[in-house]
């Protein structure tokens, strides 16, 4: 015996928009690689390979966006990346 069910499925979709922004690292003539690649890992969550890499982009192009994301999200990496020194800023 077979029976037909008619199921009416509402489907919720609420568009939420945020902006994406991006925290960029600048070269400086004063950090040593190690220490920014120790800050990337620390303050960013990189893993090593990631942090290094980004240091060199860095030296080499004069700056790097290093995490993106909400503003409120960045803010606080931000101002840690730059109690250490490095200049950072959140465009």
């Amino acid at each position: 015996m077979q029976t037909d069910i008619d199921t009416d499925i509402e489907i919720l979709e609420e568009t939420v928009e945020t902006e994406v922004r991006s925290l960029v690292v600048f070269n400086d003539e004063v950090n040593t690689f190690d220490w920014v690649i120790e800050t990337l890992i620390k303050v960013c969550d990189h893993a090593p390979e990631q942090a290094e890499q980004c240091t060199l982009i860095i030296h080499f192009k004069g700056k790097c966006s290093v995490k993106e994301g909400e503003f409120d999200s960045l803010v606080s990496m931000r101002n840690e990346i730059c109690r250490r020194g490095i200049s950072a800023e959140i465009l």
